[in-house]
This record gives structure tokens, C-alpha cells and sequence, in this order.
């Protein structure tokens, strides 16, 4: 399939804030945990899913930080090896999503991401915007008027969603 396809398939879709997401990070958290083990790694659920009140794609985004001398080959093994399906790879990150099938989206969609201890701009956001729900509403309204244009180009959504957050991560550092 090309990328416009995938996009056609797995339109973004925006809802209202789920209280199940938790519970559905939550396990996700454990499982990862059990099969990444032996990397000790620090796993955190990002994203808007992450922010209570707003709404958000229904798909649970979860950082997974590891040691900088990380075995990366054996994690993608062991992500592989669990049905997850690598997005992307590319010097100290990686991502993963789970959830997606040729019929579409499953009832619980994931996205994992993997990156070096420390490299966390993600928790910063959502950290601020939980403690800053003015911001975070800010952030709703841009999200729910960017998806007519970008409902079928992740790449473009996510591209004009930057500035705001880059705004908003330089605030939470500060």
C-alpha cells in the first residue's frame, strides 16, 4: 500500500477523552515492562490520551526510555517477536505501533516509542498541559481545527501541530 492508502484506511480520528485509556496505558505499561525487562527501562504514557479533558486521537502513545548502550537490534527483535510492527528506525529512537489491521484501526490502537534515558520533550508537554488546562484547551482547538485539511496526512498534521508544542516544551523546561 502507499503512504496515501494507509492514510485513507487509518484517517485521524478525534474524540472525546476516554477514561479507559488510562487503564488501556496501564496495561500496555506491564506488558511492556515484562518483555523489555532486561534493558530496565523507564516507560511513561504520553500523548493526549495522556491529558485528562481533552480530546485526542484514540490512540495510546507510550514513551519507553532506555540506557544509551541499549542492545537496539534485541529490542526491535523483541518487539517484533510480541506483534508489534516497526514504523520507524533511526539512530537513538525507534517506534512501533500495534493495533492496526487490514480492515483498520483494532479497538485498542498503540504507538510505541523508544528513545534514550533523558530524551523526554513528550512528558514535559504533557506534564504542562495536565497542570495548565487553559493551554491544553488551546491545544484541543488546534488539533480539531488542523483535522478537516489533515484528516488523510498524519505527516502534515503532525507538522503543523510543531510549533505549538515546541512552544509549550520551552515553557515546561523553563
Amino acid at each position: 500500500m502507499t503512504l496515501e492508502e494507509l492514510w485513507q484506511l487509518f484517517p485521524i480520528i478525534l474524540t472525546p477523552h476516554q477514561p479507559q485509556w488510562k487503564e488501556w496505558a496501564r496495561e500496555e505499561i506491564e506488558q511492556l515492562s515484562l518483555i523489555l525487562s532486561a534493558c530496565s527501562p523507564v516507560i511513561n504514557h504520553i500523548g493526549s490520551t495522556a491529558i485528562p479533558a481533552i480530546w485526542a486521537k484514540p490512540i495510546i502513545d507510550i514513551l519507553v526510555e532506555v540506557p544509551e548502550d541499549a542492545d537496539w537490534a534485541q529490542l526491535k527483535r523483541i518487539m517484533d517477536a510480541n506483534g508489534y510492527i516497526c514504523m520507524n528506525a533511526s539512530g537513538n529512537r525507534m517506534s512501533f505501533n500495534k493495533g492496526y489491521t487490514p480492515q483498520g484501526y483494532a479497538d485498542r490502537v498503540f504507538h510505541i516509542h523508544f528513545h534514550i534515558i533523558g530524551d523526554h520533550n513528550e512528558i514535559y508537554f504533557r506534564d504542562y498541559l495536565t497542570a495548565h488546562l487553559s493551554v491544553a484547551k488551546e491545544y484541543e482547538n488546534l488539533k480539531l481545527g488542523l483535522l478537516p485539511k489533515y484528516k488523510h496526512d498524519r505527516d502534515g498534521y503532525t507538522n503543523a501541530k510543531s510549533e505549538f508544542v515546541d512552544r509549550v516544551v520551552t515553557l515546561a523546561k523553563h
